[in-house]
């Protein structure tokens, strides 16, 4: 939906005539009050409707901006990216006959198309699977936190991606194209949707602390929609989790004065730029910038601060073990941005670079290079999941666990797995998805989606449907094509809705 913008008068509107008697008639008060009060009703609706104040009638209920186009089930998101690709195979995606072919040829029929090896025997899963939940959905022992989750997860697990490299595919599921240069669905969010709270960004990215995913900042980017809606990366644990949102210690010379007027007089100079170049939507985002950076250094601090939550709290993150203390703390910061107004929260986890391997990556030992990651990720994961359900938050929040392709069902080296783009698992809760059922199926290897294959622009479909969004009425015209987050995509999976 290409966004207008409304003015008082239009140039369809006739003007206002005074004749000379009309203007002797008036006097000072009242020409005041006529010329005046009109503004100034109009000032407090707008006022009004800030602070969700207006009648029913005249408003949407605020918090789901009333869905664009229908009703919403869901006001916000936070998506957990498990950059490297997660194997399903090792955690959500139970085959019996992986088990029972353990150490056999792997013949799926046809040519096996593998990334960087020739394909291995059938090797099974070094985990134990069990059932979990009421659903009784088997999961594998490496993710048994999540595993106590079952009842509110929807498991789609015909997933499949169109390239078999971590760039482009990481894009894909972020951005719906494997090339660089489209918005992210965190920023098609935003612009559909707008903010919810006006002290705290709409779109907020807490990146792995040992670095970026493949692609980096490109994952959150805006592309081609106004600057304002890409995402704000925060350092959660460094020292300056907001790069430059505080001056440096050195600079004692900057006051809270110097600071308010040198951000009025950059606020002159840009709106004096911007005049001619009103395409340009750069300027409006870097005038917002300052405004928003001045009202995160009062309520970033807050936001960051766990301090005050309970030991329990702290405890069901994992807080009070080193193998998940990070990707806890990530995870509850999330939970507190999201109950504080934020739309869009993306978590990473793996980052993409260097040896010992610190991604999903798991060339040469699944068994070890998962089981780190797995251990950091699950109990934190699920301690979200069981959290927000607590604050009756899981009902409006949806919660979406995916990574950009899979993982072989055969050997690499005798211990590793090779990408799989051909199937892999995604599991969404909360937000109006119907909990402890499972979507589509891969074939008995786990190789390929046999059932339902359903690409990234489905799944956003429905995200998007949940929200109250059309995917094909939000588009935003660029280069002569009316864009969009699905492209030319996309179909709604009702059955997990």
């Amino acid at each position: 939906m290409k966004r207008s913008h409304n003015h008082i008068c239009s140039s369809q509107q006739r003007p206002i005539q005074l004749g000379a008697e009309d203007l002797r008639a008036i006097d000072r008060r009242e020409f005041l009050w006529r010329f005046g009060g009109g503004l100034g009703g109009i000032a407090m609706v707008h006022l009004l409707g800030q602070n969700g104040l207006l009648a029913e009638v005249a408003k949407p209920n605020p918090a789901f901006n009333g869905g664009l186009h229908f009703p919403a089930k869901a006001k916000r998101v936070v998506q957990l990216f498990m950059s490297g690709a997660a194997s399903q195979c090792d955690t959500f995606d139970y085959k019996p006959e992986l088990i029972k072919r353990s150490g056999q040829k792997f013949d799926p029929g046809g040519k096996v198309e593998l990334f960087q090896s020739d394909p291995g025997p059938v090797m099974k899963s070094p985990w134990d699977w069990k059932p979990y939940g009421k659903c009784g959905k088997m999961i594998s022992d490496l993710v048994p936190h999540l595993g106590s989750c079952a009842d509110d997860m929807t498991f789609i697990h015909s997933m499949m991606s169109k390239s078999n490299v971590h760039g482009p595919a990481t894009f894909m599921q972020n951005t719906g194209f494997v090339l660089p240069g489209f918005p992210a669905m965190g920023s098609w969010v935003s612009y559909g949707l707008g903010r919810l709270t006006e002290n705290l960004p709409t779109f907020v990215v807490l990146p792995d602390p040992r670095g970026l995913a493949p692609n980096g900042a490109g994952n959150w980017t805006s592309g081609f929609l106004p600057a304002a809606h890409q995402g704000t990366m925060i350092g959660v644990g460094k020292p300056n989790p907001i790069y430059d949102l505080f001056p440096p210690k050195s600079a004692s010379f900057i006051t809270g004065q110097s600071e308010r007027e040198t951000q009025a007089l950059l606020k002159e100079l840009n709106q004096a730029h911007r005049s001619t170049r009103a395409d340009d939507s750069r300027l409006d985002a870097r005038i917002g910038s300052y405004e928003l950076a001045a009202k995160l250094q009062l309520s970033a601090p807050e936001v960051l601060n766990i301090t005050g939550e309970s030991e329990a709290t702290k405890k069901l993150y994992g807080l009070d073990e080193k193998i998940t203390e990070d990707f806890g703390q990530r995870c509850l910061i999330a939970r507190r941005l999201l109950e504080r107004g934020v739309r869009f929260v993306q978590v990473w986890s793996g980052a993409d670079n260097g040896f010992p391997r610190r991604n999903w990556d798991s060339h040469e030992d699944i068994a070890k290079d998962h089981l780190d990651m797995a251990r950091s990720m699950d109990k934190p994961a699920a301690a979200l999941l069981k959290d927000l359900k607590s604050r009756g938050m899981l009902e409006d929040t949806i919660v979406v666990w995916t990574t950009e392709f899979g993982r072989m069902p055969c050997g690499q080296g005798g211990k590793g797995r090779d990408h799989n783009p051909f199937t892999f698992t995604s599991w969404v809760a909360g937000g109006g998805f119907k909990g402890g059922t499972s979507y589509g199926e891969s074939d008995e290897w786990s190789y390929k989606a046999a059932k339902d294959p359903t690409y990234c622009y489905d799944l956003h479909t429905t995200i998007l449907h949940q929200l109250g969004i059309d995917h094909e009425k939000l588009t935003y015209r660029h280069n002569g094509i009316d864009r969009r987050l699905t492209d030319v995509h996309g179909e709604l999976i009702k059955e997990i809705i």
